[in-house]
């Protein structure tokens, strides 16, 4: 499978002598055989998924699958072997087998363009599609668990649990992320406290400044200081 990020993809075939261009956003899905040639313009980038053959091909045959890369198959698949490729060494035998089988039963949902996203053993690729738009978007006013339950086309009560499987609630993890990537700026000193509360989506500079001391034990304010030894004066 070809995901084109920038740029654009050409995939020559040669059984049927033909030539077909992923564009940017982009993804193609068949089963390679062999191919004559392949191109791509300077600048191009994308990712390349090398997919168990053997458990695909049935269902391929011939066909060639394309579509958008941000469609929710799609965005399932990329976490999942994202997790995967960050968890891979400490997965025993048991746990490699069943990442195997996830990565092939998402690669059938892209083939067959549907997916079944309330299936329980999807639940942590789906929760961590969810972080990955999520943490992309943190500034964004409209972000919440019904936006990202849009975007990944699926239900929020399917989202909830898939955040429920480990523990989690899709409800706070929003608003604590945002709090981590304040805490971040503030260590970063560029930015004033009120620049830092509206960047980050917070009601307002009292609704940041609270919030923060709750989960740290110190205002903002107090938290920079004691990193830069600098004032940096709360707004009354």
């Amino acid at each position: 499978m070809w995901l084109v990020r920038r740029g654009q993809w050409a995939l020559g075939d040669s059984r049927a002598n033909t030539e077909l261009t992923a564009p940017a956003g982009g993804f193609v899905l068949r089963h390679v055989g062999r191919l004559s040639h392949f191109a791509t313009p300077p600048h191009t980038t994308a990712q390349i998924f090398v997919l168990p053959g053997a458990a695909l091909k049935p269902l391929l045959r011939d066909r060639v699958v394309t579509g958008s890369a941000t469609s929710a198959g799609v965005r399932l698949l990329v976490a999942h072997a994202s997790m995967v490729h960050r968890t891979l060494p400490a997965l025993g035998p048991a746990g490699v087998d069943a990442a195997r089988d996830t990565l092939v039963e998402l690669a059938r949902a892209v083939a067959r363009q549907g997916l079944d996203a309330a299936d329980p053993r999807l639940a942590p690729t789906l929760a961590q599609a969810a972080k990955d738009l999520a943490a992309r978007r943190l500034t964004d006013p409209g972000l919440s668990p019904v936006m990202m339950a849009h975007e990944l086309n699926v239900s929020v009560r399917t989202l909830q649990r898939a955040f429920a499987a480990e523990n989690q609630q899709v409800a706070t993890w929003i608003p604590d992320r945002r709090l981590d990537r304040a805490r971040a700026a503030l260590a970063e000193n560029r930015w004033s406290i009120s620049e830092i509360a509206a960047r980050w989506q917070f009601a307002d500079d009292s609704h940041f400044i609270r919030t923060f001391k709750k989960r740290y034990g110190r205002t903002p304010a107090e938290y920079a200081r004691e990193l830069h030894q600098d004032t940096l004066t709360e707004p009354h």
